[in-house]
């Protein structure tokens, strides 16, 4: 028997697990290579050239540090033989005892749907940019070019809707392939661009401190919501567990779990710093919100198009990786309210073109669940489309308690590590700090969505 089958899976329904360290490594990538790569520049401009870099070092390092503190908690209590843990609530339960699990669903599940809410915008904004690309090489740079995102959201949410049918991450392997590829093309695009912009004015433009405001205040709020966008940029901790729970064994999950994060992150870092560094180097100050989409480029034309189509590609894989968790805890909750209940149980198939694994079966329940869930993110997308506010949010909302506070108690928990011991307190102490951290990131994230909120109309997303 394969050492990853001697714990009892918590959850009914064992899947068959077949995925290998390149697997996760794409999954996590496509996780965390999404939109919030593409407000890094701007990120910079707000914190300069000292703590920009910085920030971004920073946040890696802490999230590769307490991923692989969360990997060691997918088995219990043993995380070599011990009982699996299929998603991360389940790790809290098993490590931390009920009390602390409404608080941690709270935490994940609304941050997951939020990143829903995000991804949804930032494909509008991009489908809306590439409108507005072909309309500015037709018209000249200084036509009014104006375009309305609210049937491009539409769009994008019935195409998930279709994506949601497949029953779950390992059958969408292929997704987070084509969104990683997407990702790399899209990210060397913004690169690339921004080498040739910053080498055709000869110099590195910025500041050591970052832009200035019109006050202090509102300068301390676009810095507290930079910080906010770059934790957002390395979010993937709420998927994890279920990520980590497609490998196979042996060798141990926790292992391969540890490798493809190291992989994952170092990527993205790498990536995040080029593209951050010099789309700053090239702007300067004035570095657009959106690299790809706030028009600090114009030509040529179709290279732009192209970038922008692949964050489309890109947000429409990752948008399954988050939301697969929420149709499982969803669909399981209900089926076991109502066990024996025929609209849950009733299987239809359909044949799939050039599918190599057959038929795709589904329930109307599925149908019905996973599509209401995505027509609410939709609508709730069109009702608050500001991308900057909306990722410092959601990365104040997600950082420190599931990419720090979880993992930290449930590894002192694992370790049984004493309260008062030195290395209680440095942990302790690491949590504290990126507490204030998300506290600070959410105050500047809400000033400017209260902002922004008194200039918007609902259902009206003009770009």
């Amino acid at each position: 028997m394969e050492r990853g089958r001697t714990g009892k899976d918590v959850e009914e329904g064992e899947h068959e697990r077949k995925g290998t360290v390149w697997s996760a490594s794409a999954h996590i990538v496509a996780a965390v290579i999404g939109s919030g790569v593409l407000a890094l520049a701007w990120s910079m401009a707000q914190l300069g050239w000292v703590l920009g870099p910085l920030v971004i070092l920073g946040f890696a390092i802490i999230t590769y540090y307490t991923s692989t503190l969360l990997a060691d908690c997918y088995r219990y209590p043993d995380p070599i033989t011990g009982t699996i843990n299929r998603v991360y609530i389940d790790a809290v339960r098993a490590y931390l005892g009920p009390r602390e699990v409404f608080f941690c669903g709270c935490a994940q599940y609304i941050n997951l749907w939020g990143t829903l809410v995000g991804y949804t915008i930032t494909a509008a904004i991009s489908m809306m940019a590439v409108q507005r690309s072909n309309c500015f090489h037709r018209n000249g740079h200084e036509w009014k070019c104006e375009s309305s995102g609210n049937l491009f959201m539409i769009l994008f949410g019935a195409v998930q809707i279709v994506l949601s049918q497949f029953p779950s991450l390992e059958n969408i392997t292929w997704l987070s392939v084509v969104a990683v590829a997407t990702s790399f093309a899209y990210s060397f695009i913004g690169l690339g661009l921004s080498t040739g912009k910053l080498i055709s004015h000869s110099g590195f433009k910025g500041t050591l401190s970052g832009a200035a405001a019109s006050s202090h205040k509102i300068k301390t709020w676009n810095a507290f919501l930079a910080l906010g966008n770059v934790a957002f940029a390395y979010t993937f901790a709420d998927v994890l567990i279920e990520i980590q729970d497609t490998l196979k064994s042996p060798p141990p999950e926790r292992k391969t779990m540890k490798r493809a994060t190291f992989i994952g992150i170092g990527l993205t870092t790498i990536f995040y710093l080029s593209l951050g560094c010099t789309g700053y180097g090239a702007f300067g100050n004035n570095a657009p919100g959106n690299i790809l989409t706030g028009f600090g480029f114009f030509e040529p034309f179709w290279l732009v198009d192209i970038a922008n189509i692949c964050i489309v590609v890109h947000l429409l894989g990752a948008y399954q990786v988050y939301a697969q968790p929420i149709f499982s805890r969803l669909e399981s909750t209900i089926s076991k309210r109502w066990p024996e209940a025929k609209f849950l149980r009733k299987t239809y198939s359909i044949r799939v073109p050039f599918s190599a694994t057959g038929p795709l079966s589904f329930t109307l329940s599925k149908l019905v669940i996973r599509s209401c869930l995505i027509l609410l993110t939709t609508l709730v997308a069109m009702l608050v489309p500001f991308f900057n506010a909306v990722l410092g949010l959601l990365g104040a909302l997600g950082f420190w308690p599931l990419t720090v506070y979880f993992p930290v108690n449930m590894h002192i928990a694992q370790k049984n590590i004493k309260r008062g011991s030195p290395k209680w307190i440095l942990l302790q102490g690491l949590s504290l700090f990126c507490l204030l951290i998300s506290i600070a990131t959410s105050i500047g994230s809400m000033a400017d969505i209260t902002s922004s909120l008194k200039l918007a109309t609902p259902f009206k997303m003009n770009y």
